[in-house]
């Protein structure tokens, strides 16, 4: 019985897609694929359906279904979009079936139901496996590179480097601070490291003491941390909590604490003359001669 309504539907497939089609387009407007072209939405709804009955054909091609799962991850569209066509393909497939019957009692539309759903289950299934597994791997891949980016260490001088840090901090991303803080001061050759905390909204006794830990690792392999950005706010809070912060230099910005760290390492800044000066004596020398 299986195989008598699959050719059914095989061989009336043009029917099936035009009444798909239609119901589709029907809920376009009044969900997620609202903003998305006409061209667009037609041709991967086409591809869709195209995906379906070749599956359905060939007792579940994962070719065609791992490479149209690619494509709607790529274009950015969401797993609704798949489930809803499919929900909608058996619909009409089942609709289209008992609609060309003769003779329909219960036990008829019962088959019906069981080989449609036995069809199109194994295809969402697939489906929404590639797709969650590939939306995992994108999601890890973003991870790294938030890691990467969330503790930076940026060499600004010879020997000197500076970690710039936003948000809040939980014992995770201490440590990666911690490995890129070592690694760092390492590979760079650096004498002096500026911790710049004035994007981190809270320190409490956790966070002083990741930071702490981290001072305190850089200073084993011979280097001066010193921490920078300490806002009013943060100050009281730290002294509130009785955070002992004297090991290392502290500033309140990174532009002071950048020029203790060229005293550190035998350097400072010196004003010059205006440029404009410069040039009038540069004048009245050559007047002279």
């Amino acid at each position: 019985m299986d195989q008598k309504f699959k050719q059914s539907a095989i061989e009336n497939s043009d029917s099936i897609v035009q009444m798909w089609m239609e119901e589709i387009n029907s809920i376009k407007d009044g969900n997620y694929t609202a903003s998305i072209s006409d061209e667009l939405f037609e041709s991967t709804n086409r591809e869709f359906v195209n995906v379906i009955f070749t599956s359905i054909k060939s007792q579940g091609s994962t070719k065609v279904v791992e490479d149209f799962s690619e494509k709607i991850i790529n274009l950015g569209w969401p797993l609704s979009y798949i489930t809803d066509g499919l929900q909608v393909f058996r619909r009409v497939t089942i609709d289209y079936i008992l609609g060309q019957s003769v003779k329909i009692d219960s036990s008829y539309i019962s088959d019906v139901i069981k080989s449609v759903d036995a069809w199109v289950e194994p295809i969402i299934r697939q489906l929404v496996n590639e797709y969650s597994g590939s939306w995992e791997h994108i999601v890890s891949l973003q991870r790294v590179a938030l890691q990467e980016l969330s503790a930076p260490l940026i060499p600004v001088m010879d020997r000197i480097t500076v970690m710039p840090l936003i948000g809040t901090i939980d014992t995770e991303r201490a440590k990666l601070i911690m490995e890129n803080l070592l690694e760092g001061v390492i590979k760079h050759n650096s004498e002096v490291v500026l911790i710049d905390i004035t994007g981190v909204p809270v320190v409490d006794t956790m966070v002083a003491h990741h930071i702490i830990q981290a001072a305190e690792a850089v200073r084993l392999i011979g280097s001066t941390c010193i921490l920078v950005g300490i806002r009013p706010e943060i100050a009281q809070t730290i002294v509130n909590l009785g955070i002992d912060l004297g090991k290392f230099p502290t500033k309140s910005s990174l532009k002071k604490g950048f020029t203790k760290a060229l005293e550190i390492t035998g350097r400072e800044v010196i004003e010059h003359e205006k440029t404009e000066e410069n040039v009038e004596k540069l004048i009245d020398s050559l007047k002279g001669e």
